[in-house]
Protein backbone atom coordinates (compact mmCIF):
# COMPACT_ATOMS: atom_id res chain seq x y z
CA UNK A 1 0.00 0.00 0.00
CA UNK A 2 2.73 2.60 0.86
CA UNK A 3 4.57 1.57 -2.15
CA UNK A 4 2.13 1.93 -4.56
CA UNK A 5 0.87 5.34 -2.90
CA UNK A 6 4.60 6.66 -3.40
CA UNK A 7 4.61 5.27 -7.09
CA UNK A 8 1.12 7.90 -6.86
CA UNK A 9 2.95 10.72 -5.35
CA UNK A 10 5.51 10.06 -7.82
CA UNK A 11 3.60 10.10 -11.17
CA UNK A 12 1.84 13.04 -9.97
CA UNK A 13 5.21 15.02 -9.16
CA UNK A 14 5.94 13.68 -12.74
CA UNK A 15 2.72 14.98 -14.87
CA UNK A 16 3.40 18.15 -12.82
CA UNK A 17 6.53 19.22 -13.79
CA UNK A 18 5.48 17.67 -17.78
CA UNK A 19 3.17 20.60 -17.16
CA UNK A 20 5.61 23.07 -16.29
CA UNK A 21 8.13 22.28 -18.81
CA UNK A 22 5.19 22.05 -21.74
CA UNK A 23 4.11 25.91 -20.26
CA UNK A 24 7.88 27.09 -20.04
CA UNK A 25 8.33 26.30 -24.19
CA UNK A 26 4.91 27.75 -25.01
CA UNK A 27 6.37 30.72 -23.01
CA UNK A 28 9.25 30.76 -25.35
CA UNK A 29 7.91 30.48 -27.80
CA UNK A 30 5.55 33.72 -27.77
CA UNK A 31 8.36 35.41 -26.46
CA UNK A 32 10.51 34.72 -29.06
CA UNK A 33 8.06 35.36 -32.16
CA UNK A 34 6.40 38.43 -30.15
CA UNK A 35 8.76 39.81 -28.16
CA UNK A 36 11.90 39.87 -30.17
CA UNK A 37 10.78 39.59 -33.67
CA UNK A 38 8.27 42.64 -33.51
CA UNK A 39 7.83 44.68 -30.06
CA UNK A 40 11.57 45.18 -29.51
CA UNK A 41 12.25 46.44 -33.15
CA UNK A 42 9.38 48.44 -33.12
CA UNK A 43 10.86 50.10 -30.18
CA UNK A 44 14.14 50.67 -31.07
CA UNK A 45 12.84 51.99 -34.68
CA UNK A 46 10.56 54.28 -33.35
CA UNK A 47 13.41 55.62 -30.51
CA UNK A 48 15.91 56.45 -33.63
CA UNK A 49 12.78 58.16 -35.32
CA UNK A 50 11.64 60.01 -32.54
CA UNK A 51 15.65 61.37 -31.89
CA UNK A 52 16.31 61.77 -35.58
CA UNK A 53 13.38 64.25 -36.00
CA UNK A 54 14.32 66.43 -32.96
CA UNK A 55 17.53 66.78 -33.84
CA UNK A 56 17.29 67.77 -37.24
CA UNK A 57 14.72 70.16 -36.41
CA UNK A 58 16.81 71.44 -33.19
CA UNK A 59 17.68 75.20 -33.46
CA UNK A 60 21.21 76.29 -33.79
CA UNK A 61 21.82 77.19 -30.32
CA UNK A 62 21.43 73.67 -29.43
CA UNK A 63 24.81 72.64 -31.86
CA UNK A 64 26.52 75.42 -30.74
CA UNK A 65 26.41 74.03 -27.07
CA UNK A 66 26.85 70.11 -27.93
CA UNK A 67 29.55 68.95 -28.85
CA UNK A 68 29.97 66.46 -31.99
CA UNK A 69 31.27 63.75 -30.72
CA UNK A 70 28.09 63.50 -28.37
CA UNK A 71 25.67 63.36 -30.96
CA UNK A 72 27.68 61.09 -32.67
CA UNK A 73 27.53 58.69 -29.23
CA UNK A 74 24.11 58.88 -29.22
CA UNK A 75 23.61 57.91 -33.31
CA UNK A 76 26.49 55.30 -32.80
CA UNK A 77 26.79 53.03 -29.33
CA UNK A 78 23.53 54.22 -27.85
CA UNK A 79 21.41 53.35 -30.73
CA UNK A 80 23.79 50.12 -31.54
CA UNK A 81 22.50 49.22 -27.62
CA UNK A 82 18.98 50.16 -28.18
CA UNK A 83 18.73 48.04 -31.75
CA UNK A 84 21.13 44.93 -30.57
CA UNK A 85 22.04 44.40 -27.09
CA UNK A 86 19.19 45.16 -25.17
CA UNK A 87 16.84 42.36 -27.33
CA UNK A 88 19.42 40.32 -26.51
CA UNK A 89 19.59 40.82 -23.06
CA UNK A 90 15.94 40.80 -22.79
CA UNK A 91 15.75 37.31 -24.08
CA UNK A 92 18.25 35.79 -22.15
CA UNK A 93 16.79 36.94 -19.32
CA UNK A 94 13.56 35.79 -19.59
CA UNK A 95 15.01 32.70 -20.81
CA UNK A 96 17.06 32.37 -17.48
CA UNK A 97 13.98 33.37 -15.30
CA UNK A 98 11.71 31.13 -16.65
CA UNK A 99 14.76 28.27 -16.46
CA UNK A 100 15.23 29.17 -13.14
CA UNK A 101 11.82 29.32 -11.87
CA UNK A 102 10.92 25.90 -13.38
CA UNK A 103 14.31 24.19 -11.16
CA UNK A 104 13.18 25.41 -8.34
CA UNK A 105 9.27 24.50 -8.99
CA UNK A 106 10.82 20.88 -10.01
CA UNK A 107 13.38 20.58 -6.13
CA UNK A 108 10.05 22.25 -4.32
CA UNK A 109 7.80 19.51 -5.81
CA UNK A 110 10.01 16.61 -6.02
CA UNK A 111 11.47 17.55 -2.00
CA UNK A 112 8.98 19.58 -0.16
CA UNK A 113 11.90 20.62 2.51
CA UNK A 114 13.51 22.17 -0.13
CA UNK A 115 10.93 25.12 0.34
CA UNK A 116 12.91 25.97 3.60
CA UNK A 117 15.95 26.79 2.06
CA UNK A 118 14.61 28.86 -0.85
CA UNK A 119 13.97 31.74 1.63
CA UNK A 120 17.35 32.30 2.92
CA UNK A 121 18.99 31.91 -0.43
CA UNK A 122 16.35 34.02 -2.51
CA UNK A 123 17.14 36.49 0.48
CA UNK A 124 20.96 36.53 0.12
CA UNK A 125 20.69 36.33 -3.86
CA UNK A 126 18.05 39.70 -3.70
CA UNK A 127 20.88 41.58 -1.84
CA UNK A 128 23.81 40.27 -4.18
CA UNK A 129 22.28 41.82 -7.34
CA UNK A 130 20.23 44.75 -5.67
CA UNK A 131 24.35 45.78 -4.70
CA UNK A 132 25.77 44.82 -8.12
CA UNK A 133 23.04 46.40 -10.07
CA UNK A 134 23.43 49.65 -8.70
CA UNK A 135 27.09 49.65 -9.02
CA UNK A 136 26.87 48.43 -12.54
CA UNK A 137 24.72 50.86 -13.93
CA UNK A 138 26.56 53.53 -12.83
CA UNK A 139 29.66 52.58 -13.92
CA UNK A 140 27.93 52.31 -17.50
CA UNK A 141 27.01 55.43 -17.29
CA UNK A 142 30.14 56.99 -16.33
CA UNK A 143 31.66 54.72 -18.93
CA UNK A 144 28.96 56.32 -21.49
CA UNK A 145 30.15 59.87 -20.84
CA UNK A 146 33.75 59.49 -20.76
CA UNK A 147 33.50 57.62 -24.65
CA UNK A 148 32.21 60.74 -25.95
CA UNK A 149 35.66 62.62 -25.90
CA UNK A 150 36.97 60.02 -27.61
CA UNK A 151 34.61 60.38 -30.38
CA UNK A 152 35.23 64.53 -30.33
CA UNK A 153 39.04 63.93 -30.23
CA UNK A 154 39.04 61.74 -33.17
CA UNK A 155 36.81 63.88 -35.03
CA UNK A 156 38.93 66.79 -34.66
CA UNK A 157 41.83 64.91 -35.77
CA UNK A 158 40.82 63.79 -38.74
CA UNK A 159 39.35 67.06 -39.93
CA UNK A 160 42.67 68.72 -39.04
CA UNK A 161 45.04 66.11 -40.05
CA UNK A 162 46.95 68.92 -42.61
CA UNK A 163 47.50 70.97 -39.42
CA UNK A 164 48.58 68.57 -37.57
CA UNK A 165 51.17 67.23 -39.75
CA UNK A 166 52.09 70.61 -40.90
CA UNK A 167 53.31 71.55 -37.39
CA UNK A 168 54.68 67.94 -36.46
CA UNK A 169 51.83 67.32 -33.39
CA UNK A 170 51.50 64.09 -34.37
CA UNK A 171 52.73 62.77 -31.24
CA UNK A 172 50.35 65.28 -29.11
CA UNK A 173 47.46 64.38 -30.46
CA UNK A 174 47.96 60.61 -30.28
CA UNK A 175 48.85 61.47 -26.57
CA UNK A 176 46.14 62.92 -26.31
CA UNK A 177 43.33 60.21 -27.56
CA UNK A 178 45.48 57.62 -24.98
CA UNK A 179 44.38 60.08 -22.32
CA UNK A 180 40.64 59.48 -23.33
CA UNK A 181 40.70 56.24 -23.57
CA UNK A 182 42.37 55.58 -20.47
CA UNK A 183 39.99 57.61 -18.78
CA UNK A 184 37.43 56.13 -20.63
CA UNK A 185 39.25 52.38 -19.36
CA UNK A 186 38.81 53.97 -15.41
CA UNK A 187 35.08 52.94 -15.70
CA UNK A 188 35.11 50.19 -18.00
CA UNK A 189 37.35 47.84 -16.09
CA UNK A 190 36.21 48.48 -12.45
CA UNK A 191 32.78 47.18 -14.63
CA UNK A 192 34.46 43.68 -15.61
CA UNK A 193 36.18 43.15 -11.28
CA UNK A 194 32.30 43.94 -10.39
CA UNK A 195 31.59 41.12 -12.76
CA UNK A 196 33.98 38.66 -11.28
CA UNK A 197 32.95 39.55 -7.95
CA UNK A 198 29.09 38.56 -8.85
CA UNK A 199 30.68 35.52 -10.67
CA UNK A 200 31.59 34.20 -6.96
CA UNK A 201 28.60 34.54 -4.88
CA UNK A 202 26.29 33.44 -7.57
CA UNK A 203 28.40 30.24 -7.91
CA UNK A 204 27.94 30.29 -4.10
CA UNK A 205 24.37 30.16 -4.75
CA UNK A 206 24.21 27.70 -6.95
CA UNK A 207 26.14 25.27 -5.34
CA UNK A 208 24.07 25.75 -2.46
CA UNK A 209 21.02 24.25 -4.20
CA UNK A 210 22.77 21.52 -5.66
CA UNK A 211 23.49 20.92 -2.45
CA UNK A 212 20.38 21.33 -0.48
CA UNK A 213 18.73 19.23 -3.13
CA UNK A 214 20.80 16.40 -2.88
CA UNK A 215 20.45 16.29 0.66
CA UNK A 216 17.24 16.08 0.53
CA UNK A 217 16.31 13.88 -1.86
CA UNK A 218 18.56 11.37 -0.06
CA UNK A 219 17.01 11.97 3.46
CA UNK A 220 14.00 11.09 1.25
CA UNK A 221 15.24 8.59 -1.03
CA UNK A 222 12.55 5.54 0.30
CA UNK A 223 9.88 8.31 -1.13
CA UNK A 224 11.31 9.09 -4.50
CA UNK A 225 11.70 7.30 -7.40
CA UNK A 226 15.70 7.24 -8.25
CA UNK A 227 15.06 8.55 -12.12
CA UNK A 228 13.19 11.96 -10.58
CA UNK A 229 15.95 12.34 -7.84
CA UNK A 230 18.19 12.27 -10.78
CA UNK A 231 15.89 14.78 -12.78
CA UNK A 232 16.20 16.74 -9.46
CA UNK A 233 19.73 16.80 -8.79
CA UNK A 234 20.50 17.03 -12.75
CA UNK A 235 18.56 20.42 -13.29
CA UNK A 236 19.92 21.62 -9.77
CA UNK A 237 23.46 21.02 -11.23
CA UNK A 238 22.66 23.28 -14.03
CA UNK A 239 21.13 26.65 -11.57
CA UNK A 240 24.53 28.41 -11.21
CA UNK A 241 25.00 28.99 -14.98
CA UNK A 242 21.34 30.20 -14.97
CA UNK A 243 21.65 32.00 -11.74
CA UNK A 244 24.69 34.05 -13.00
CA UNK A 245 23.50 34.83 -16.88
CA UNK A 246 20.49 36.16 -14.90
CA UNK A 247 21.88 38.18 -12.24
CA UNK A 248 24.48 39.34 -15.07
CA UNK A 249 21.53 40.09 -18.00
CA UNK A 250 19.71 42.33 -14.88
CA UNK A 251 22.45 44.19 -14.63
CA UNK A 252 23.24 44.24 -18.29
CA UNK A 253 19.58 44.98 -18.91
CA UNK A 254 19.85 48.45 -16.45
CA UNK A 255 22.88 49.59 -17.57
CA UNK A 256 21.97 49.18 -21.56
CA UNK A 257 18.68 51.25 -20.55
CA UNK A 258 20.87 54.17 -19.63
CA UNK A 259 21.51 54.32 -23.57
CA UNK A 260 17.34 54.80 -23.58
CA UNK A 261 17.50 57.40 -21.09
CA UNK A 262 20.19 59.19 -23.24
CA UNK A 263 18.27 58.85 -26.75
CA UNK A 264 14.80 60.21 -24.97
CA UNK A 265 16.69 62.93 -23.79
CA UNK A 266 17.47 63.83 -27.27
CA UNK A 267 14.10 62.92 -28.52
CA UNK A 268 12.73 65.74 -25.87
CA UNK A 269 15.05 68.25 -27.34
CA UNK A 270 13.01 71.55 -27.85
CA UNK A 271 12.84 71.85 -31.75
CA UNK A 272 12.64 75.26 -33.43
CA UNK A 273 9.33 77.16 -34.51
CA UNK A 274 6.60 74.83 -37.12
CA UNK A 275 7.81 74.16 -40.00
CA UNK A 276 4.46 75.08 -42.02
CA UNK A 277 1.86 77.13 -40.34
CA UNK A 278 -1.21 76.07 -42.59
CA UNK A 279 -3.45 78.60 -41.30
CA UNK A 280 -1.25 81.43 -42.63
CA UNK A 281 0.67 80.78 -45.63
CA UNK A 282 2.22 83.49 -47.90
CA UNK A 283 0.96 83.37 -51.32
CA UNK A 284 3.25 82.01 -53.68
CA UNK A 285 4.34 85.33 -55.09
CA UNK A 286 5.68 86.68 -51.90
CA UNK A 287 7.78 88.64 -51.89
CA UNK A 288 6.90 90.60 -54.59
CA UNK A 289 8.79 93.76 -53.96
CA UNK A 290 11.45 92.64 -51.11
CA UNK A 291 10.74 95.09 -48.82
CA UNK A 292 12.20 94.11 -45.67
CA UNK A 293 11.27 96.46 -42.38
CA UNK A 294 12.67 96.12 -38.34
CA UNK A 295 10.65 97.32 -36.05
CA UNK A 296 12.69 97.62 -32.19
CA UNK A 297 13.78 94.22 -32.83
CA UNK A 298 15.95 92.76 -30.28
CA UNK A 299 17.57 89.53 -29.80
CA UNK A 300 19.91 87.18 -27.91
CA UNK A 301 21.41 83.72 -28.15
CA UNK A 302 20.28 81.84 -25.19
CA UNK A 303 17.81 82.65 -22.59
CA UNK A 304 19.97 84.42 -19.66
CA UNK A 305 22.33 85.93 -21.46
CA UNK A 306 22.61 89.76 -22.84
CA UNK A 307 20.72 90.91 -26.08
CA UNK A 308 23.29 91.10 -29.06
CA UNK A 309 20.99 93.22 -31.13
CA UNK A 310 19.09 96.27 -29.49
CA UNK A 311 16.24 97.79 -30.68
CA UNK A 312 16.71 98.04 -34.45
CA UNK A 313 14.28 99.85 -36.57
CA UNK A 314 14.98 100.19 -39.80
CA UNK A 315 13.93 99.95 -43.08
CA UNK A 316 15.25 98.46 -46.35
CA UNK A 317 12.78 98.91 -49.96
CA UNK A 318 13.08 96.49 -52.64
CA UNK A 319 16.02 95.97 -54.77
CA UNK A 320 18.22 98.30 -52.42
CA UNK A 321 21.96 96.84 -51.99
CA UNK A 322 22.50 97.48 -48.03
CA UNK A 323 26.56 96.57 -47.00
CA UNK A 324 26.22 95.97 -43.64
CA UNK A 325 29.61 96.95 -41.36
CA UNK A 326 30.78 97.31 -38.08
CA UNK A 327 33.58 96.01 -35.84
CA UNK A 328 33.92 92.35 -34.47
CA UNK A 329 30.63 91.27 -31.82
CA UNK A 330 28.88 94.45 -33.41
CA UNK A 331 26.04 91.78 -34.34
CA UNK A 332 26.64 91.74 -38.27
CA UNK A 333 26.26 87.79 -38.38
CA UNK A 334 23.07 88.12 -35.79
CA UNK A 335 21.16 90.43 -37.45
CA UNK A 336 21.24 88.02 -40.97
CA UNK A 337 20.49 84.93 -38.84
CA UNK A 338 17.17 86.44 -37.37
CA UNK A 339 16.25 87.15 -41.23
CA UNK A 340 16.21 82.74 -41.54
CA UNK A 341 14.74 82.93 -37.61
CA UNK A 342 17.66 80.94 -36.50
CA UNK A 343 17.38 83.20 -33.15
CA UNK A 344 14.23 84.11 -31.79
CA UNK A 345 13.19 87.51 -31.53
CA UNK A 346 13.45 88.38 -27.88
CA UNK A 347 11.43 92.01 -29.06
CA UNK A 348 10.37 93.81 -31.76
CA UNK A 349 9.18 92.27 -35.14
CA UNK A 350 10.21 92.09 -38.46
CA UNK A 351 8.33 92.27 -41.53
CA UNK A 352 8.93 91.28 -45.57
CA UNK A 353 6.58 92.51 -47.72
CA UNK A 354 4.22 93.39 -45.07
CA UNK A 355 4.05 89.92 -43.85
CA UNK A 356 5.14 89.45 -40.19
CA UNK A 357 8.21 86.51 -40.17
CA UNK A 358 7.37 85.43 -36.54
CA UNK A 359 3.71 84.27 -37.88
CA UNK A 360 4.61 81.53 -40.72
CA UNK A 361 6.07 78.75 -40.96
CA UNK A 362 9.96 78.38 -41.18
CA UNK A 363 10.17 76.76 -44.39
CA UNK A 364 7.67 78.84 -46.09
CA UNK A 365 10.47 81.92 -44.94
CA UNK A 366 13.17 80.57 -45.50
CA UNK A 367 12.82 78.55 -49.10
CA UNK A 368 12.40 82.70 -50.38
CA UNK A 369 15.61 83.72 -49.23
CA UNK A 370 18.95 82.74 -50.06
CA UNK A 371 22.44 83.47 -48.52
CA UNK A 372 26.24 82.77 -49.77
CA UNK A 373 28.06 82.10 -46.35
CA UNK A 374 31.50 82.65 -45.48
CA UNK A 375 31.88 78.81 -45.27
CA UNK A 376 30.82 77.36 -48.30
CA UNK A 377 28.93 74.01 -47.82
CA UNK A 378 29.13 71.47 -50.22
CA UNK A 379 28.00 67.97 -49.73
CA UNK A 380 28.73 64.38 -50.76
CA UNK A 381 27.33 63.71 -54.25
CA UNK A 382 28.00 64.81 -57.72
CA UNK A 383 27.66 68.76 -58.50
CA UNK A 384 24.45 68.58 -59.98
CA UNK A 385 23.01 67.74 -56.99
CA UNK A 386 25.30 70.38 -54.69
CA UNK A 387 23.59 73.01 -57.47
CA UNK A 388 19.60 72.09 -57.67
CA UNK A 389 18.83 68.87 -54.33
CA UNK A 390 15.41 68.45 -55.11
CA UNK A 391 16.08 68.26 -58.80
CA UNK A 392 14.12 71.44 -60.06
CA UNK A 393 16.19 72.49 -62.69
CA UNK A 394 16.72 71.40 -66.33
CA UNK A 395 20.33 70.72 -67.63
CA UNK A 396 20.33 73.95 -69.92
CA UNK A 397 19.39 76.17 -66.57
CA UNK A 398 21.83 74.93 -64.43
CA UNK A 399 25.04 75.20 -67.53
CA UNK A 400 23.24 78.62 -68.50
CA UNK A 401 24.23 79.68 -64.20
CA UNK A 402 27.51 78.33 -64.52
CA UNK A 403 28.45 80.71 -67.23
CA UNK A 404 27.47 83.51 -64.83
CA UNK A 405 29.23 81.94 -62.38
CA UNK A 406 32.59 81.91 -64.46
CA UNK A 407 32.43 77.92 -63.30
CA UNK A 408 31.37 76.61 -66.87
CA UNK A 409 35.23 76.32 -68.09
CA UNK A 410 35.91 74.46 -65.34
CA UNK A 411 32.92 71.81 -65.29
CA UNK A 412 32.90 71.64 -69.20
CA UNK A 413 36.89 70.12 -68.47
CA UNK A 414 35.24 67.10 -66.14
CA UNK A 415 34.87 64.16 -67.81
CA UNK A 416 31.95 63.83 -66.09
CA UNK A 417 30.56 67.23 -66.52
CA UNK A 418 27.50 67.64 -64.34
CA UNK A 419 28.33 64.21 -62.92
CA UNK A 420 31.72 65.07 -61.28
CA UNK A 421 31.73 63.66 -57.79
CA UNK A 422 32.07 65.96 -54.92
CA UNK A 423 34.16 65.10 -52.13
CA UNK A 424 32.87 65.67 -48.43
CA UNK A 425 33.06 69.16 -48.21
CA UNK A 426 33.94 69.69 -51.49
CA UNK A 427 37.51 69.08 -50.35
CA UNK A 428 38.20 67.95 -54.20
CA UNK A 429 37.74 71.62 -55.14
CA UNK A 430 39.26 74.78 -54.16
CA UNK A 431 37.64 77.17 -51.68
CA UNK A 432 37.19 79.72 -54.25
CA UNK A 433 35.85 77.18 -56.63
CA UNK A 434 33.33 76.29 -53.71
CA UNK A 435 32.54 79.89 -53.17
CA UNK A 436 31.39 80.16 -57.00
CA UNK A 437 29.42 76.83 -56.53
CA UNK A 438 27.25 78.24 -54.07
CA UNK A 439 27.00 81.94 -55.94
CA UNK A 440 25.78 79.26 -59.16
CA UNK A 441 23.37 77.74 -56.08
CA UNK A 442 21.99 81.08 -55.56
CA UNK A 443 22.17 81.96 -58.89
CA UNK A 444 19.73 79.43 -59.75
CA UNK A 445 16.93 79.80 -56.89
CA UNK A 446 16.96 83.46 -57.54
CA UNK A 447 15.04 84.70 -54.73
CA UNK A 448 14.12 88.37 -54.40
CA UNK A 449 16.21 88.22 -50.88
CA UNK A 450 19.96 87.40 -51.43
CA UNK A 451 22.14 87.76 -47.45
CA UNK A 452 26.23 87.53 -48.30
CA UNK A 453 27.94 87.06 -45.00
CA UNK A 454 31.41 87.63 -45.84
CA UNK A 455 30.83 85.74 -48.87
CA UNK A 456 34.31 86.82 -50.85
CA UNK A 457 36.54 86.88 -47.13
CA UNK A 458 38.40 83.54 -47.53
CA UNK A 459 39.13 84.00 -51.46
CA UNK A 460 41.49 85.76 -53.38
CA UNK A 461 40.45 89.51 -55.06
CA UNK A 462 39.58 88.17 -58.91
CA UNK A 463 37.20 85.91 -57.31
CA UNK A 464 35.64 88.52 -55.05
CA UNK A 465 35.54 90.61 -58.21
CA UNK A 466 34.00 87.67 -60.52
CA UNK A 467 31.50 87.65 -57.47
CA UNK A 468 30.95 91.10 -56.83
CA UNK A 469 30.39 91.91 -60.73
CA UNK A 470 27.99 88.55 -61.07
CA UNK A 471 25.82 89.95 -58.18
CA UNK A 472 25.44 93.44 -59.46
CA UNK A 473 24.29 92.50 -62.83
CA UNK A 474 22.39 89.12 -62.15
CA UNK A 475 20.83 90.61 -58.87
CA UNK A 476 19.59 93.90 -60.07
CA UNK A 477 16.49 93.93 -59.12
CA UNK A 478 16.74 91.82 -55.55
CA UNK A 479 17.78 93.18 -52.22
CA UNK A 480 21.00 92.65 -51.08
CA UNK A 481 22.50 92.27 -47.64
CA UNK A 482 25.60 92.32 -47.33
CA UNK A 483 28.54 92.10 -44.45
CA UNK A 484 31.43 93.16 -45.91
CA UNK A 485 34.78 91.93 -45.35
CA UNK A 486 36.52 94.54 -47.68
CA UNK A 487 34.85 97.74 -47.51
CA UNK A 488 35.59 98.55 -51.10
CA UNK A 489 32.94 96.26 -51.97
CA UNK A 490 30.48 98.26 -51.17
CA UNK A 491 31.19 101.52 -51.89
CA UNK A 492 28.50 101.91 -54.80
CA UNK A 493 25.79 100.37 -52.62
CA UNK A 494 22.29 102.21 -52.19
CA UNK A 495 22.97 102.19 -48.58
CA UNK A 496 25.42 101.04 -45.64
CA UNK A 497 24.35 100.22 -42.25
CA UNK A 498 27.11 100.52 -39.68
CA UNK A 499 26.32 98.65 -36.47
CA UNK A 500 28.12 99.40 -33.02
CA UNK A 501 27.45 96.92 -29.92
CA UNK A 502 23.82 95.78 -31.52
CA UNK A 503 22.62 99.16 -32.22
CA UNK A 504 22.65 101.28 -35.09
CA UNK A 505 25.73 103.77 -34.95
CA UNK A 506 25.01 104.85 -38.86
CA UNK A 507 22.78 104.68 -41.58
CA UNK A 508 22.71 106.29 -45.24
CA UNK A 509 24.52 106.44 -48.59
CA UNK A 510 28.31 105.51 -48.55
CA UNK A 511 28.94 109.22 -49.63
CA UNK A 512 26.83 110.87 -47.11
CA UNK A 513 28.51 108.76 -44.72
CA UNK A 514 31.99 109.28 -45.73
CA UNK A 515 30.89 113.47 -45.73
CA UNK A 516 30.07 113.11 -42.04
CA UNK A 517 33.51 111.63 -40.79
CA UNK A 518 31.57 109.07 -38.71
CA UNK A 519 32.37 105.41 -37.50
CA UNK A 520 32.39 104.83 -41.83
CA UNK A 521 34.48 106.98 -42.93
CA UNK A 522 37.19 106.32 -39.99
CA UNK A 523 36.92 102.18 -41.12
CA UNK A 524 37.66 103.16 -44.65
CA UNK A 525 40.30 105.40 -43.79
CA UNK A 526 42.04 102.31 -41.90
CA UNK A 527 41.60 100.36 -45.14
CA UNK A 528 43.23 102.89 -47.45
CA UNK A 529 39.74 104.16 -48.99
CA UNK A 530 40.34 107.32 -48.36
CA UNK A 531 42.97 109.79 -47.62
Amino acid sequence: MLRERSLGHAHAAAATICAYVEADGLLMLINSLLGRSYCMLRAAKLTHEGMLRRVLRAPQAFFERTPTGRILNRFSKDVDTIDSHIPDNIDIWMRTFWYTLNVLLVCSALTPMFLIVIAPLMLFYWWVQRFYVATSRQLKRLESVSRSPIYSHFSETITGATVIRAYSKDRAFVHMSDMRVDDNQKSYYPGIVANRWLGVRIEFIGNCIVLFAALFAVIGKDKLNPGLVGLSVSYALQVTMTLNWMVRMTSDLESNIVAVERVKEYSETKTEAPWVVEDNKPSSDWPAQGNVEFHDYSVRYREGLDLVLKNLSLSVKGGEKVGIVGRTGAGKSSMTLCLFRLLEAAGGEITIDGVKISEIGLHDLRSKLTIIPQEPVLFSGTLRMNLDPFDTYSDEDIWKILEHSHLHKFVNNQPAKLEMECAEGGENLSVGQRQLVCLARALLRKTRILILDEATAAIDLETDDLIQSTIRTQFEDCTVFTIAHRLNTIMDYTRVLVLDKGQIAEFDTPTNLLSTRGVFYSMAKDAGLVQ
